[in-house]
């Protein structure tokens, strides 16, 4: 794999699409022209799930990582952004696949909104029954 410029992944969580690509660097993070800490707020919870592949990889200051997110909301992109992550890593070097496997970090969740449905509320929320 030498001689690419990067290593890229598309990551997906609910409605929320991330476009990510690794290049080599000194591990910094940019998510839409913006610092992660700036874009996403400065949650601990997101802050450590956004740097989850590459901690555990001992990747963390390896690469610089671009991304392009969008859709969803910020849980979403977050969820997102760390799937893409994992997945360029893979890109780059397949022999992380167990670590990465084992975390989970390469399942795409599925779990998504469910439509409203006709005649209720919401997607299952029935209108109250009055027996009078």
């Amino acid at each position: 794999m030498e001689g690419k410029r990067y290593y890229q992944g598309t990551g997906r969580r609910k409605t929320a699409v991330a476009r990510v690509r690794l290049f080599p660097g000194s591990g910094d993070m940019i998510v839409n022209g913006k610092k992660p800490e700036d874009y996403f707020g400065k949650r601990d919870l997101f802050q450590h799930e956004l740097r989850m592949p590459l901690v555990l990889t001992n990747h963390l200051n390896t690469f610089n990582v671009l991304v392009k997110v969008k859709g969803g909301g910020v849980s979403g992109q977050v969820g997102a952004v760390r799937h893409g992550i994992a997945r360029a890593l893979l890109d780059y070097d397949s022999g992380l696949r167990p670590v990465l496997k084992q975390a989970g970090l390469l399942t795409r969740d599925p779990r998504a909104k469910e439509r409203k449905k006709a005649g209720l509320k919401r997607a299952r929320k029935a209108p109250q029954y009055t027996k009078r």
